[in-house]
């Protein structure tokens, strides 16, 4: 860990530099891109019953939308107010009133005939709800008879057959620290989180690449560094306010780098609405983008350091920082040897880009005295991402951009909680503190006074697949207790998890508002619990952003949900019916209480008993993880690891597949229209030269299959890297293949091969029998 501090808010320049603008025409008037005044209205508009409260959460307490860290209007890298449209568009979620009793009670088909952005918009649920098997409609239900009916069930069933799950939206620490301990304190190591399905390859990656499980740096170190790369993240969409840290490092003459197979407009201009002179004209910012195929990145990067160890023949220290190498790392020469075995023929395919293109970026790196890489869900969602990641650190490690000043590998996460998750023992792999290893179970036992299970608890996708398995099998998902979450949208193959969770005894749905899966019916009950949100909890709470920093959230004065409680109270009150007599080791009176014990659970986490009012913040681990080049590892040097290429094969004329995001907030769409690309969410992204390959115009009907599924979308040219093609997520998991996970972090895999076919000659009757036999040949072809 670092010992130096981070140094606080810097502050923007006070003059423009108009060789950034995009346009001299104001507001960038005719083109597309986001309206940010109109959209503030809107949202004013939809907040006018509460717009006072509304303002308290914005102005006091610590976004709840993605884990930059603004805390009121303020964060550490930038100073001046920051607001962004994520933050704006799940304020909605904070001030709706109750769903109306006539409309809660409806008939369960009428109520399903609404998507999840419908039933959000029905308000947050009132008070505790029971849907017994073969009932029509959901009742009321009292807490004590809610709670005493879910407790029942555990104390009948193998603690194997329980599993819990938390979402990430909004999730404080202390709800992640006490659903970890109440699991244990159950019995159970079923507990998994929503980084499962975006960043747990990073953190697997790191922890074997550098010895950390989180970003090595700060935003503030993209201010100044020579070069910032973006490897399949799209944080201008996702993170909005990064923007502004975008736009200060272009004035510190810092060169943006994008690595993706979409050229993605919000990477290439952006109008940032806190920025008068990029208000007015935009802001150019990505100096170059390097599309690569999907799942191409590895070998990208395996053929930037064949670069690098081709230069080094000609030569020495003109791309290795050996000095560094040779103190801090281990397998250098193994790397190499591996790395060297690719011919170019090889690595141009897989990347999907010429050699040409790998030795410009090589070039550019090995000239730069720093760098930070920046990654996402492009990198991670791949049965191979921990090794997409790893690959990351290779480069940085080679380069020695790690442990100083303008350098460092981060993960930029996308939501406000999730940072904490793992970090608080709320993952099947994890302990507060640490790994689950029986080292750091004796240590934990110490702390909380009772034994934790010493067998490997399974994460949500194989849980969800486990209410499949036979009665009496001690593993079936009898009871699934959900923070939150909606896996009808977030996981692949959307049918086989509605089967899923039907089989499901009892299915706990504690949550603030309704979404889809909430509907589905369980064989026994479905019990909905409605919970707070992070700024209505009594006594306020805590949160961890991308850079490690710990925000204190304070409770906001506001109007209340009558009968929502505390998440953290609601585990605590469950596991003390479930084991009365131990009632003493897992009771808090309130979260300064177990503020004081997580201090002692999680080591990195000293401090954070001390936040308690509206301001108060600290960073674990220093501005730098691995400073000085020493990592937390057991002999504190970083470890470069051979990656092998992964298989992509496809054949002639079908194409890869991924997911996008449009204007949504996780599976939370918020609008139909993309105001980067003016997709709309049933529009397939293709480029021109596929599009006339296939014969098929801007608009058409087409139709995207495989052997997993079919997607009936509309041609939308993009500049799209050949062969590959985009579709918006959640609706493009038809396509995705159920039951595929990255073997070293279980992440899903969301991507896959297929079939793009006009929508007429798929459905003419005379071609049924060719389709089926492209789909059979896909499934010999495919990976």
């Amino acid at each position: 860990m670092g010992k130096t501090k981070h140094t606080g808010p810097m502050k923007l320049p006070s003059l423009p530099d108009p060789k950034l603008w995009v346009s001299p025409i104001p507001f960038g008037l005719g083109k597309v891109k986001p309206h940010h005044i109109r959209d503030t209205i809107k949202v004013a508009w939809e907040n006018r019953d509460n717009l006072a409260y509304a303002t308290r959460i914005l102005t006091q307490g610590v976004c709840d939308g993605c884990a930059l860290g603004v805390a009121g209007l303020h964060d550490q890298t930038l100073a001046g107010p920051h607001l962004c449209t994520t933050r704006l568009n799940v304020l909605r979620l904070n001030t709706m009133p109750a769903i109306k009793p006539e409309v809660l009670h409806r008939d369960i088909d009428e109520l399903s005939k609404g998507n999840s952005t419908q039933l959000r918009r029905l308000g947050r649920i009132p008070y505790p709800l029971i849907r017994r098997a073969g009932e029509r409609r959901f009742s009321r239900l009292g807490w004590d008879e809610a709670l005493d009916l879910i407790a029942d069930k555990i104390k009948r069933i193998n603690p194997k057959g329980l599993a819990f799950y938390l979402t990430s939206r909004g999730t404080p620490n202390e709800s992640y620290y006490m659903a970890a301990k109440v699991a244990r304190f159950l019995g159970t190591n079923n507990i998994d989180n929503a980084s499962r399905i975006c960043h747990s390859p990073s953190k697997t990656a790191l922890k074997r690449s550098l010895g950390i499980g989180a970003s090595s740096c700060n935003y503030k170190d993209w201010i100044g560094t020579d070069v910032l790369v973006f490897w399949g993240s799209v944080a201008a969409n996702n993170q909005p306010v990064s923007t502004k840290y975008m736009y200060a490092a272009k004035r510190k003459g810092t060169k943006i780098l994008v690595i993706n197979p979409y050229h993605e407009p919000s990477m290439e201009k952006y109008w940032i609405p806190s920025i008068p002179d990029s208000a007015l004209f935009g802001t150019k910012i990505a100096d170059g983008f390097y599309q690569v195929n999907i799942g191409g990145d590895i070998a990208f990067m395996n053929g930037v350091m064949k670069c690098w160890f081709e230069m080094e023949e000609e030569e020495t220290g003109s791309a290795i920082a050996h000095a560094f190498v040779r103190e801090h790392v281990n397998g250098y020469e193994q790397l190499k040897a591996h790395v060297c075995q690719y011919d170019w023929d090889t690595l141009e395919r897989s990347s999907g880009l010429p050699r040409e293109r790998m030795r410009e970026f090589a070039g550019i790196l090995a000239r730069a005295k720093s760098a930070v890489f920046v990654w996402s869900m492009g990198l991670t969602q791949h049965r191979f991402g921990t090794d997409n990641v790893s690959q990351v650190a290779n480069l940085a490690l080679l380069r020695g951009f790690i442990g100083r000043e303008h350098c460092g590998v981060m993960p930029i996460r996308g939501h406000s909680g999730v940072q904490g998750s793992g970090e608080m023992g709320a993952d099947p792999f994890s302990l507060p503190g640490g790994d689950f290893t029986d080292e750091q179970a004796e240590r934990v036992e110490k702390v909380w006074g009772f034994s934790v299970p010493r067998w490997q608890g399974d994460i949500v996708g194989l849980t969800l697949e486990n209410a499949l398995l036979p009665d009496d099998h001690e593993r079936k998902c009898r009871l699934f207790y959900t923070s939150g979450g909606n896996f009808l949208e977030t996981m692949p193959d959307p049918d086989f998890v509605r089967m899923c969770l039907e089989k499901m005894e009892i299915r706990v749905h504690q949550d603030i508002i309704l979404n889809t899966s909430t509907l589905v019916e369980a064989r026994e009950a479905v019990i909905v619990l409605p919970a707070m949100t992070r700024y209505e909890i009594p006594g306020g709470v805590t949160s961890t952003s991308t850079e490690r920093m710990v925000y204190f959230s304070p409770e906001i004065e506001g109007p209340r949900i009558e009968e929502a409680r505390p998440e953290w109270e609601i585990y605590r009150d469950l596991a003390v019916r479930v084991k009365p007599e131990q009632k003493a080791l897992i009771w808090f009176d309130n979260l300064q209480e177990m503020r004081q014990e997580i201090a002692k659970a999680a080591p990195n986490y000293e401090g954070i008993q001390h936040l308690r009012k509206q301001g108060d913040v600290f960073q674990w681990g220093g501005a730098w993880l691995c400073e000085e080049g020493i990592c937390p590892t057991p002999d504190g040097r970083g470890n470069l690891i051979a990656i092998e290429l992964p298989e992509l094969r496809k054949a002639e004329g079908q194409f890869y597949l991924t997911t996008r995001r449009g204007k949504q907030f996780n599976s939370m769409i918020y609008s139909e229209i993309d105001p980067f690309n003016a997709a709309e969410r049933d529009d397939v992204l293709l480029s021109l030269e596929d599009a006339k390959r296939i014969g098929v115009n801007e608009g058409e009907r087409i139709v995207v299959y495989n052997q997993h599924g079919l997607f009936q979308g509309r041609v939308k040219f993009a500049e799209m890297k050949v062969g590959n093609i985009e579709v918006h997520w959640p609706e493009g998991n038809v396509l995705i293949p159920k039951g595929v996970y990255e073997k070293y972090a279980g992440i899903p895999e969301y991507n896959t091969t297929v079939i793009v076919e006009k929508a007429e000659t798929f459905y003419a009757q005379k071609d049924t029998k060719v389709a089926e036999k492209r789909v059979e040949e896909l499934e010999m072809e495919g990976p």
